[in-house]
């Protein structure tokens, strides 16, 4: 009998053990909160945040500190780990869910595809043998600045026989190679075997506008190329106004889209950025209405929600989701919670969360809680979204930067 009482007390004992250290690590080692708002993880009801070693009246006193040290307990009784409770002023931003084109130009040419080229040697792919790969950014040819096609088109219609040293970067990482382009016996032309790509465009959801620094923020996203699936290196960009015109169903193995067409060939802001994030950028034209706070990830819950968007027109509107799941630390910045549609008249337009409504606003409880940024192809109703106070801090470092400069 005593063993078995033994026995029992072990599992039960491994069994917390095993729920502590899967817990602790949903648990950020920071944690914001507003002035005056109530400490704890709405997400994680189970775990309870006390001040380190403090009584009520000690913490009550310390509340006007920025920082303070945090132990995280699970059901108020399994120690799990030390957070650091960081304390801020709550932040407005004039919430959007308007559609808007984006049209970039990159940082060099990104090479997009490769093409054997016959030669009276047989067909040869030059670009393949100087070791290039599809997503390098091409950024110098003899030293000389690439910025277009057509720079690169010139440069290696002239070299002839002689080599191209050609300056890139892969990744994060610079780079150099040697390229030898060929003749091709067809045309008559020296070619590389590589095809580039020098810009971009495409159709968003807006998230918000943060009104005091003047800057947008969108798609919750970066861009990126359609063949290689790689971030668009900026150069410059603007956005411009969107109608909706058209949808294309989504359905479980493929994913819709919007369609929709540009109403001016005049910008209403430049894009700055185009990160993990999203894109954002200085806005010259901007809405001053629809007000909300931004939620710190703390308060976002499972539950009830919904999302702002467009579907037809230029005017958003209101579509109930629920939230899913909440990952207080996603290795992706952009995939904080999974969100279902289930609006039934969303449904029955769009079937499900479609390209183009990335961006679209998360609001809970009256706060901007996130943004819709990627669809499951599998399970169209359900998808990805980033925590708005992600977008925030986006643009405040951007802010910073573009005051430095």
């Amino acid at each position: 009998m005593f063993k078995k009482i033994i026995k029992s007390a072990l599992f039960a004992a491994a069994g917390v053990s095993l729920m502590c250290a899967y817990t602790a690590g949903k648990i950020p080692d920071t944690m914001y909160f507003n002035y005056g708002e109530n400490i704890a993880i709405q997400s994680l009801p189970s775990v309870s945040l006390r001040p380190v070693g403090e009584s009520a009246a000690q913490r009550q006193v310390r509340q006007t500190e920025s920082s303070l040290s945090y132990t995280a307990s699970l059901f108020g009784v399994f120690p799990l780990k030390e957070v650091s409770v960081r304390q801020t002023e709550e932040r407005y931003v004039n919430v959007s869910g308007k559609p808007f084109g984006i049209k970039m130009f990159c940082d060099g040419v990104m090479v997009v595809g490769f093409s054997d080229i016959l030669t009276q040697n047989g067909y040869q792919n030059p670009a393949k043998a100087a070791g290039l790969k599809l997503g390098d950014i091409i950024t110098h040819i003899n030293g000389q600045l690439v910025q277009t096609n057509e720079d690169v088109g010139k440069l290696i219609s002239k070299s002839a026989c002689q080599p191209l040293e050609i300056s890139y970067i892969r990744g994060e990482k610079e780079d150099s190679t040697t390229l030898q382009a060929v003749k091709d016996t067809g045309s008559d032309t020296w070619r590389s075997g590589m095809w580039v790509r020098d810009s971009g465009a495409g159709i968003g959801t807006m998230t918000f506008y943060e009104y005091n620094l003047g800057y947008f923020a969108g798609l919750g996203h970066g861009i990126k190329d359609v063949d290689t699936q790689q971030e668009l290196r900026l150069l410059s960009g603007e956005i411009v106004p969107v109608k909706i015109t058209g949808i294309v169903k989504s359905k479980n193995g493929s994913a819709g889209r919007l369609k929709g067409t540009f109403l001016s060939t005049i910008g209403s802001g430049s894009v700055l950025h185009n990160g993990e994030t999203g894109v954002y950028g200085k806005a010259w034209t901007m809405e001053n209405e629809n007000p909300m706070p931004v939620a710190n990830p703390a308060r976002v819950k499972t539950g009830k929600a919904y999302i702002l968007t467009t579907i037809n027109g230029t005017e958003p509107e209101k579509y109930e989701i629920e939230i899913e799941k909440i990952s207080l630390n996603a290795e992706d910045v952009n995939k904080n919670m999974v969100i279902r549609i289930t609006d039934s008249r969303l449904l029955s337009l769009t079937g499900g969360i479609v390209r183009g409504m990335s961006g679209s606003p998360i609001i809970q409880d009256g706060y901007l809680v996130g943004a819709v940024t990627h669809v499951f192809v599998n399970q169209v109703e359900s998808g990805y979204g980033i925590f708005a106070r992600n977008m925030l801090d986006t643009i405040d470092s951007i802010a910073r930067e573009n005051m430095a400069a």
